[in-house]
């Protein structure tokens, strides 16, 4: 259904079975998948790709422009998986010549007045709470919870299955598995809750928790942690995840809040 109030260039590539309501706008090179629904007042710009069975309520801005002065108005895309919910007044700029696209994944929900900058990298099942705002080529995770009123500096690295308290700052790559909250941003323990919720088994939590108390708790710095983990404890995916993620970290982890 797409009301006679809404303005659709020609060019834009929309599935039948689409809702656009009134004073909607959409601009040319944009695509939007099956079962999608588009509310009142969305502008949707150049470069957008909306996947299919996805809400995008009243005031949203997708694939706007990047606020980055090195653009040059380079082709860029604005990405947006499937079954992802997009609130009120939320902002999604698309890509610049750095990475060529900005994209949020299947099964999100980004809630209102966020913000999510060029080249950020959203993965699956990620939840953003209200007014957290990501500056650009942040990456995040999947099903990662971002509370409310979060600020991510640019270029940080949010790992799968994190919880960060509403109202922090995010200046240092948060690993996967934690909760971390506290000024300046802490290691605060295991996402035990989330974990359980997803499936993950006692002993598996309890494996983390060893891993962790190694990097945070040994007073040992986390090379030599990492040393011993690789030694004396054995192979898993989430010894092996939290381990890459920390190799390959560029803006160097969160500390322990007793430190």
């Amino acid at each position: 259904m797409k009301q006679p109030l809404a303005y659709i260039h020609p060019d834009a590539k929309i599935a039948p079975s689409v809702v656009i309501e009134p004073f909607v706008t959409i601009d040319k090179n944009v695509e939007i998948g099956e079962g999608t629904r588009i509310g009142p007042n969305v502008t949707i710009l150049e470069g957008a790709r909306i996947g299919k069975n996805c809400t995008i309520f009243p005031g949203a801005v997708i694939a706007g422009i990047p606020q980055d002065l090195k653009f040059k108005g380079e082709e860029t895309l604005a990405i947006i998986g499937d079954n992802t919910t997009i609130r009120e007044c939320v902002t999604v700029n698309r890509g610049t010549a750095s990475k060529g696209k900005t994209q949020i994944g299947d099964n999100c929900l980004i809630m209102a007045y966020c913000h999510i900058a060029h080249d950020c990298l959203v993965g699956n099942n990620v939840i953003m709470s209200n007014a957290t705002q990501l500056a650009g080529e942040v990456v995040i995770d999947d099903f990662a919870v971002i509370s409310g009123g979060v600020l991510v500096h640019q270029f940080s690295h949010i790992g799968s299955h994190v919880i960060i308290q509403g109202g922090t700052k995010v200046n240092k790559d948060v690993p996967p598995y934690v909760k971390a909250g506290r000024e300046p941003l802490s290691f605060e323990g295991i996402n035990s809750v989330g974990l359980r919720r997803r499936g993950f088994t006692n002993e598996q939590i309890g494996f983390i928790q060893e891993i962790y108390r190694y990097i945070f708790l040994s007073k040992m710095n986390v090379s030599n942690a990492i040393d011993r983990i690789e030694a004396e404890l054995p192979a898993t995916k989430e010894r092996d995840d939290i381990l890459l993620f920390i190799k390959n970290s560029q803006r160097g982890i969160i500390k322990s809040f007793l430190e």
